[in-house]
């Protein structure tokens, strides 16, 4: 996790019934999400507040599942503008300011961690009112990572209760009622540990606002449920991805990509040290995902042909994959990718776009379940992510984190991301 900075507190301003299950069915056929939300009734209001140096994944992560559970999310800036720069440099852009906030009232206030972020949330005087009123309302709230410690313990919002949090912040709660799991729900408070297990913390809630169907559900659409006895990841044709420099990667994105998998690869591979530039294949660099989370690119594709990069990524998301196949800037690089025997892959549906360029011929990959059956070659479906050589892909979501862990190790051996994973609190295999 980032150290903590020495800044000074925030000044904020002053103070139907559930689809049928054919309705459902019909709109997962849209194309903009892999996954669509499916619309429970009456809709359930959500406020996920973010500040400077909010964990990206934790926030990102909240609002894709809450919001393909038809949760009404509003991401809230704590920040003077809406444009928040998260923990590993990440650009989201909120919704609402927080002081469009002060009069609502909502269902849930789930706070993501993130260093300086938690102590940017817990000095925003708005943001503390809200969360006040709510849990003294009796209504769920809860927060992730460092947020338990660092927010709600001052808030005076742990009373009584069992809570967990990030392992470097246990000591900062209170002794008797903290716990080392990686969900704990003690009456209207949830909390958790860390990116790694934000998406059980985002399932969590969705259990409580809609139930457990609903929750077995969207897991399920999410690739979480895999069997324990297949691999995560296999791999053919090893070759050597070590470098003598900082690698060097890109990460394009179009209108309609996968939030969650984008924000897990970039700050997974930043956390481990390699340059990763997001670039936007759109006219403009904000970026809108299928979920509807806007963030904003570090350049367009056009300024990213000015470098040469070790590993290219293309993320998931059916409209996203189909906007970064029309983009001819990107289509060039993954050339000169392919042509110098450079590193590259893609994730969820993205293959696709691999494939229709003939960059798969020969080679071992998998892709999201929807998609897979219309690649033609040597379809590895047993394990999450596969490696052939210097191609990677993965089923996308749910193996997203598997997907850059296993980057990680190619690029930097086996120390270094057990240590990436015991940050993010994720089970990595040890062998």
């Amino acid at each position: 996790m980032a150290a903590i900075s020495m800044l000074r507190p925030l000044s904020c301003s002053p103070l139907p019934t559930r689809s049928k299950r054919s309705t459902a069915t019909k709109r997962a056929t849209k194309p903009s999400s892999l996954s669509p939300a499916i619309s429970p009734s009456p809709l359930k209001k959500v406020l996920v507040p973010v500040a400077l140096g909010t964990e990206e994944m934790e926030a990102v992560i909240l609002v894709d599942i809450l919001r393909r559970a038809g949760a009404d999310v509003l991401i809230a800036s704590v920040e003077p503008g809406l444009e928040v720069e998260a923990s590993t440099g990440t650009k989201i852009v909120a919704d609402v300011s927080i002081a469009d906030c002060a009069d609502k009232k909502f269902d849930l206030v789930a706070l993501p961690g993130g260093m300086p972020g938690s102590a940017r949330l817990r000095d925003c005087q708005i943001l503390r009112s809200i969360t006040c009123k709510h849990a003294e309302a009796k209504r769920p709230y809860g927060a992730i990572c460092a947020a338990p410690a660092v927010v709600l313990e001052p808030w005076g919002l742990l009373k009584r209760k069992k809570m967990t949090g990030h392992p470097a912040f246990m000591h900062k709660l209170p002794t008797f009622w903290a716990v080392a799991s990686n969900i704990q729900v003690s009456g209207e408070l949830t909390t958790s540990r860390g990116p790694g297990t934000a998406m059980e913390f985002a399932l969590s809630f969705i259990e409580q606002l809609f139930g457990k169907s609903l929750a077995e559900e969207i897991g399920g659409t999410l690739l979480m449920h895999v069997d324990d006895k297949l691999p995560r990841k296999e791999e053919f044709n090893l070759v050597d991805w070590s470098c003598n420099n900082i690698p060097q990667v890109l990460v394009p994105v179009a209108n309609g990509f996968e939030e969650m998998e984008v924000v897990t690869i970039v700050d997974i591979l930043r956390r481990a040290k390699a340059d990763v530039v997001i670039a936007s294949v759109e006219k403009s660099l904000q970026v809108v995902a299928s979920q509807k989370t806007k963030i904003v690119a570090d350049k367009s594709i056009d300024a990213a042909l000015e470098s040469l990069y070790d590993l290219i990524i293309l993320p998931g998301g059916v409209t996203g994959a189909e906007r970064l196949h029309s983009s001819k800037t990107l289509k060039r690089l993954l050339k000169e990718q392919i042509s110098t025997r450079r590193i590259y892959g893609a994730m969820c549906s993205s293959p696709t776009v691999l494939h229709r360029q003939g960059l798969l011929q020969g080679k071992r990959f998998t892709a999201h379940p929807a998609v897979i059956n219309k690649l033609e070659g040597q379809v590895a479906d047993a394990a999450g992510v596969v490696i052939d050589g210097n191609v990677i892909t993965c089923k996308g979501l749910g193996t997203a984190v598997d997907f850059a862990l296993a980057i990680v190790e190619k690029f930097f051996g086996h120390a270094r991301v057990r240590s990436v994973a015991e940050g993010i609190v994720f089970n990595y295999p040890r062998t």
